[in-house]
């Protein structure tokens, strides 16, 4: 949460994030973003319990020949909610589409991954023509009531007691953001920078709403996978963590179907925040692929 819109915080060290920190009003939420390098566009958008912290190493890695936006959805990173906002899915799709259509963004390369996938794809679908290439991570983009492995996770964390400990010990982050790197683990400093936006129990409220959100945003869902048709023409780089703790090779292989003109690049060792545990493999797949 950050206690001053407009503002970048004075925990957020320099060194781990050297990017100027931008901000923008979007109906009623304070968008804070990052808009580095310049060149063809790449729009990172993160997921759960995340902000674009989690990209600084593919901004840093990218801005010598590309311009890197990313945003932190409302209630996440640095940004401000407005008052009532529901924070779900569908309604930060619809934040992130109007933050796109102010910054004039236009072919546009994106990268998803975790929740950023239904919410990015969701916009991509409703309008296909400001998007010219996609690079999927660890993520789905249809319905999954009817598959246990997602039904018992939004069970688990979206019940009233998952909600409860979310919300009460900054559970997304203090449990599920180590679990999501398999070959690393983030230091104390850059834990710090996963919790500091989420310092009261009112904060963390953002992050308790995902998990129910898994099997309750199902009609959300169906219009995200209705909206892929109108991206299936266009080239996609699948990068897959193959220790993910949440997406398995057969979400993969699915993607691989909807997009005939696929090249995945796997990261067998790689956990579920794949930006962070393989970020030097990121850069380069995403890199080599770029100039093809």
């Amino acid at each position: 949460m950050n206690p001053t819109p407009g503002i970048r915080p004075s925990w957020v060290d320099d060194r781990l994030f050297p990017f100027e920190s931008r901000f923008v009003e979007i109906g009623g939420h304070t968008l804070h973003y990052v808009d580095e390098g310049e060149g063809p566009v790449l729009l990172l958008l993160h997921g759960n319990p995340a902000w674009s912290f989690l990209y600084r190493h593919v901004i840093a890695g990218l801005r010598d020949g590309y311009r890197c936006v990313a945003v932190d959805l409302p209630g996440f990173g640095l940004s401000t909610a407005e008052d009532g906002f529901s924070f779900l899915p569908a309604d930060h799709s619809a934040v992130v589409e109007r933050f796109t259509a102010h910054l004039g963004l236009d072919r546009i390369t994106m990268m998803v991954q975790d929740w950023a996938g239904p919410i990015g794809l969701g916009m991509a679908g409703r309008d296909p023509a400001r998007f010219e290439r996609l690079v999927v991570g660890n993520t789905w983009a249809w319905p999954v009531g009817d598959d246990r492995h997602f039904t018992r996770f939004s069970g688990l964390f979206g019940g009233r007691a998952g909600r409860f400990l979310i919300r009460r010990f900054n559970l997304f982050v203090n449990a599920l953001v180590p679990r999501g790197h398999a070959r690393t683990k983030p230091s104390k400093a850059e834990m710090a920078h996963y919790r500091k936006p989420f310092p009261t129990q009112e904060s963390r409220v953002p992050t308790s709403i995902f998990p129910r959100e898994i099997v309750h945003s199902a009609g959300y869902l169906a219009e995200v996978e209705a909206g892929l048709a109108a991206l299936a023409h266009l080239p996609v780089l699948i990068l897959w963590g193959g220790k993910d703790i949440a997406f398995r090779q057969k979400e993969k292989a699915r993607f691989e179907a909807v997009f005939p003109t696929h090249h995945t690049v796997d990261l067998p060792d790689a956990g579920h925040y794949l930006q962070d545990d393989a970020p030097d493999e990121v850069v380069a797949a995403m890199r080599e692929w770029l100039a093809g």
